[in-house]
C-alpha cells in the first residue's frame, strides 16, 4: 500500500473590496494493489485503522462493481466571475451546490440500475447523508453526449438542497492517513471552515484491473477540500479599508486559526503548494516595468522571499513556472513548500505581507455562464441560458477551424424534475441576440422527456457557435405539473429546485504546463494540474414555485369531526344513562325550594293540629310530560344518527 499526503493550493480572487482564499486540500492520495488483510497486521509501519478502511474500500469496489465514481458535498455557490474558472482548480473542483453523485459501473447495462441502488445506500450511512434518495429514478439519469464513453453504464444523480455539516466532513476525515490530528488535516478546524463563503468535499475512486488473478488491480482514492475563506486581520478591519479593492495580508494562523505541526508519520510526503494566478503575475510585471527602480526581476530565485510587491514568510524549496501558456501570455507561478522538516516545536505558518496594494482579477472561463427563469404564474413559464464572452473587446477566443469555419464547441448538460413538463420543441436559439436557426448553431442534441413518477426529463446538447460571437442564448417553455399531497416536502410553499446545468468547453484545457522536472512525476496534485481536462462550469440552482394545496385544510376537517363526534355521542350517552326517578326527584326538590316560607309555616302548623306527618310538595310537572321529553331527546339524537349516516356515511 502507497500512501501520500499531499497538497494545499492557495490563489487570490477580489470580490467588491472583500478578499477570498481559494484553498484546494488533496491531501490523501492512495493505490492499493494486491490488498490483502492480513498484512494489516504484518507490516508494523501502517496504521491499523487506515489499514482495515483501505481494505473496506477494497471490498466495496468490488462488491459494487465501480470503475469510476465521484462524490461531492458543496455549500454555496462558486463564483466564477471573481473566483476564475479556466485553472484546474476552479474548473476540477468547483462543484453545484448540495450533493452531486456520478458512477460508472462495470456490469451489464440491465443490471446498472439496482448496483446504483445499493451504492446510493451504502455512500448514504457512510456519510451520514440522504444520498439514498438518490434510489428513486425520478432523480437520476444516464447521460451520453456530455461525459466521457461510457457505453451506457454511467448514472448521475443530484440532491440540490442537501445540508452539508460536520457530519459528512468527519466520515471524510477519517479516510485520511492521520485523520485531522496531524499532518496538513490538522488545519481542519470546523469553525475555520463553515464560516467560509464556500466549502466543498470531494471523494473521487478509480479502479483497474489488468490481469486476471487480481494481482496487478487496484483503487486509486483521491480526496479534495476546496475552501474559500477570509483573513481574520480583513474581518476586523485592522489591514485595510474594506471601501478599497485590494488585497489584504494574510497567514495560515490567521485564516484556520492553527499551525502545520509537520506531516503526518505514515505519509510518503506532505507539501503546500501557493499558487499565484497569472493575471497577478502580469500585473506584478506591469508595475515593475513602470517602476525603474525595481529592474531584477521579480520571479528570480534570489527575490523569492522579499521583493518590491510582497514578502513571504517562509522560503520556498521549490518555484514552477508555466511554459508557453496561451501562447505567450503571461504565466502562473507556483510555490512549493515542504513540511517534513517542520515540527510542533517549529509550526509551519506560512504567510504574505503585501508592501504596495495590486489590483488584478482571475482568468475565466471561455463563455460565462448563467441560467434563470421566466414567465409569471403557477401555470407555465421557460427556461433560458445565457452565454456571454468573456472577452468583451475581441468576442470569443479562436477555438478551431472545421471547414474553413471558426467555432466554439460547447456541451449542454440539463436535468428537470419531472414535474416540470418541458415542451424540447419550444428550443429557441439566439446569438449576438439575434434569432438563429436551431440546424446552425445545435450539432448535436439529445432530448429524454420525463415520465411522471418515473424519470427525470434530460437534454443534453452539442453546439458549434462562430467564433465571432460575443453572447448567445437558448429558452425552453414547460408547464408546471400537480403532485399528490404526499409527494409535497415539509417546506413546499419556499418553492422545489432544479439542479444546476453543466456547461462544459471541450476546445479548452484546463491544465497547466511545466517545464520537464522530476518532481513534477512525484507530486501527484502538479501530476493532475498537467493533466487534459476540459474546461467545467455549472450554472445556478433554479428556484421554481408550484401550486401547493392548503395544508391547513386537513386539520380543520379533523377538527369539526371530532366536534360532532362529540356532541353526537356525549348526547347520546347522557340520555342512556339518565335514570326517570333520580330526574323526578330533582323536580320535586326544585318545587320545594320554589314555595314560600309562609306556605311552608301554614303546612307544619296544619299537619300538629290534626296529628298527621307534612307531606312534601309534589311536582307541578305530571309523570306524561316527563316520559315526552325523554322520547323527544331519543328521536332527535336518532333522527342526527341518521342524517349523519346518510350524508357523510
Amino acid at each position: 500500500m502507497q500512501i501520500e499526503a499531499s497538497l494545499w493550493n492557495a490563489s487570490w480572487a477580489t470580490d467588491g473590496g472583500r478578499m477570498q482564499i481559494s484553498l484546494s486540500y488533496a491531501p490523501f492520495e492512495a493505490r492499493y494493489r494486491g490488498f490483502d488483510v492480513a498484512r494489516c497486521s504484518v507490516d508494523k509501519s501502517s496504521d491499523m485503522n487506515q489499514c482495515y478502511a483501505s481494505h473496506y474500500w477494497w471490498n466495496e469496489v468490488k462488491k459494487f462493481r465501480v470503475k469510476e465514481m465521484e462524490l461531492s458535498f458543496t455549500q454555496g455557490r462558486w463564483r466564477y466571475e471573481q473566483w476564475g474558472g479556466f485553472d484546474p482548480l476552479s474548473s476540477n473542483n468547483a462543484k453545484p451546490p448540495g450533493v452531486e453523485l456520478w458512477a460508472v459501473f462495470d456490469v451489464p447495462q440491465s443490471l446498472v440500475d439496482v448496483y446504483w441502488r445499493n451504492l446510493t445506500h451504502t455512500l448514504s450511512g457512510l456519510f451520514c447523508a440522504s444520498i439514498n434518495f438518490l434510489e428513486s429514478s425520478t432523480t437520476y439519469s444516464a447521460p451520453e453526449l456530455t461525459f466521457k464513453p461510457s457505453f451506457g453504464n454511467l448514472r448521475y444523480g443530484t440532491l440540490p438542497r442537501e445540508a452539508v455539516c460536520t457530519e459528512n466532513l468527519t466520515p471524510w476525515l477519517k479516510l485520511l492517513p492521520c485523520r485531522d490530528k496531524a499532518g496538513l488535516s490538522a488545519l481542519m478546524d470546523r469553525p475555520s471552515i463553515y464560516r467560509g463563503f464556500y466549502h466543498s468535499q470531494r471523494l473521487r475512486l478509480t479502479s483497474s484491473e489488468s490481469g486476471s488473478d487480481e494481482v496487478d488491480s487496484g483503487i486509486g482514492l483521491e480526496q479534495t477540500l476546496t475552501v474559500v475563506l477570509q483573513p481574520s486581520s480583513w474581518r476586523t478591519g485592522k489591514t485595510y479599508s474594506v471601501e478599497t479593492n485590494i488585497q489584504p495580508s494574510w497567514s495560515i494562523s490567521s485564516i484556520f486559526g492553527r499551525n502545520i505541526p509537520g506531516k503526518c508519520v505514515i505519509a510518503k510526503s506532505s507539501n503546500v503548494y501557493l499558487h499565484l494566478d497569472n493575471g497577478l503575475v502580469g500585473e506584478l510585471k506591469n508595475l515593475e516595468r513602470e517602476n525603474a527602480k525595481y529592474v531584477a526581476n521579480t520571479f528570480e530565485s534570489e527575490g523569492f522571499q522579499s521583493n518590491h510587491a510582497f514578502k513571504i514568510s517562509v522560503t520556498p524549496d521549490k518555484v514552477f513556472e508555466e511554459v508557453d501558456y496561451l501562447h505567450g501570455k503571461s504565466t502562473s507561478v507556483i510555490y512549493g513548500f515542504s513540511v517534513e522538516k517542520y515540527s510542533d516545536s517549529q509550526p509551519f505558518d506560512l504567510g504574505l505581507t503585501w508592501k504596495i496594494p495590486v489590483v488584478w482579477s482571475c482568468q475565466q472561463a471561455p463563455l460565462h455562464a448563467s441560467r434563470f427563469l421566466m414567465g409569471s404564474g403557477n401555470e407555465r413559464g421557460a427556461i433560458a441560458i445565457s452565454l456571454e464572452s468573456t472577452e468583451s473587446s475581441e468576442g470569443l477566443p479562436t477555438s478551431h477551424i472545421i471547414d474553413g469555419r471558426c467555432e466554439l464547441r460547447v456541451d449542454i448538460f440539463q436535468v428537470v424534475p419531472w414535474y416540470i413538463k418541458v415542451y424540447f420543441h419550444t428550443l429557441q436559439v439566439f446569438v449576438d441576440k439575434q434569432p438563429r436557426a436551431m440546424a446552425d448553431v445545435v450539432d448535436k442534441i439529445r432530448v429524454s422527456p420525463s415520465k411522471d413518477k418515473v424519470s427525470p426529463g434530460v437534454m443534453e446538447m452539442i453546439l458549434k457557435l462562430p467564433c465571432g460571437s460575443k453572447s448567445a442564448a437558448f429558452s425552453l417553455e414547460f408547464d408546471k405539473g400537480f403532485l399528490h399531497i404526499d409527494e409535497y416536502p415539509p417546506d413546499a410553499n419556499q418553492g422545489f429546485d432544479i439542479p444546476s446545468a453543466l456547461i462544459s468547453f471541450p476546445s479548452f484545457n484546463a491544465r497547466m504546463n511545466f517545464s520537464e522536472d522530476e518532481f513534477l512525476n512525484n507530486s501527484p496534485i502538479l501530476s493532475k494540474f498537467q493533466e487534459t481536462s476540459p474546461v467545467l462550469s455549472y450554472t445556478e440552482v433554479l428556484l421554481i414555485p408550484l401550486t401547493t394545496p392548503d395544508f391547513s385544510m386537513p386539520y380543520n376537517v379533523i377538527t369539526i369531526t371530532c366536534t360532532v363526534f362529540a356532541l353526537y355521542f356525549g348526547s347520546l350517552l347522557n340520555v342512556l344513562r339518565r335514570r326517570v326517578d333520580e330526574e323526578e326527584r330533582i323536580l320535586r326538590s326544585r318545587a320545594g325550594r320554589k314555595a314560600g316560607w309562609i306556605s311552608q309555616l301554614l303546612s307544619r302548623l296544619s299537619a300538629k293540629l290534626r296529628g298527621r306527618p307534612q307531606e312534601q310538595p309534589t311536582s307541578s310537572l305530571p309523570y306524561s310530560f316527563i316520559s315526552f321529553r325523554l322520547v323527544l331527546k331519543i328521536l332527535l339524537v336518532a333522527s342526527i344518527a341518521v342524517t349523519w349516516q346518510y350524508y357523510f356515511g
